[in-house]
């Protein structure tokens, strides 16, 4: 990506989380045609269909510009450890494929990114923060699901198990 031309768009909270994967609040249909742009191949959206700011016919737009649409919904109060490992299951999935992680406000993905930073890039806690930190610091519902994501994950790797 070029310095000298920070992207534009219209969802809050936008940042390049590292290479291949942006994370943001919700897309209009402005920022959606900017994608392919961009190479994104895949949208994964966080949200759910009825939050204040989701983007009627988002899938049907996404994949009309040939790009794919994996739908993840996340209560906010509500998170489960399960759900990061079916999003951890689609990176995988997709491989190099560049990949842009959205919800509300960026608040579900930005946690999401944290920890995949953390558990599958392996990076440290300081560089695995950010955006998380930059956008907001966790509250107890979300504190409580990352430990009990991180938890899960040692128990589930950190034993020798076949990945």
């Amino acid at each position: 990506m070029s310095e000298s031309a920070p992207l534009r768009f219209d969802a809050e909270n936008t940042f390049a989380a590292f290479e291949g994967l942006w994370c943001s609040g919700q897309l209009s249909v402005a920022d959606i045609a900017r994608l392919p742009a961009l190479g994104v191949a895949t949208v994964i959206n966080l949200a759910l269909p009825t939050s204040s700011k989701a983007l009627s016919g988002e899938a049907e737009q996404v994949t009309s510009l040939g790009m794919n649409y994996v739908h993840i919904p996340v209560l906010w109060d509500a998170p489960k450890p399960v759900q990061f490992e079916q999003f951890a299951g689609v990176m995988a999935a997709l491989g190099q494929q560049p990949v842009w992680l959205h919800c509300a406000k960026n608040m579900r993905a930005s946690a999401f990114v944290y920890l995949y930073r953390l558990l599958i890039r392996g990076e440290t806690e300081e560089q695995a923060s950010w955006p998380m930190l930059q956008i907001w610091t966790p509250n107890p519902v979300w504190q409580q699901w990352i430990s009990a994501v991180r938890a899960s994950h040692r128990h589930s790797y950190g034993r020798g198990a076949a990945h």
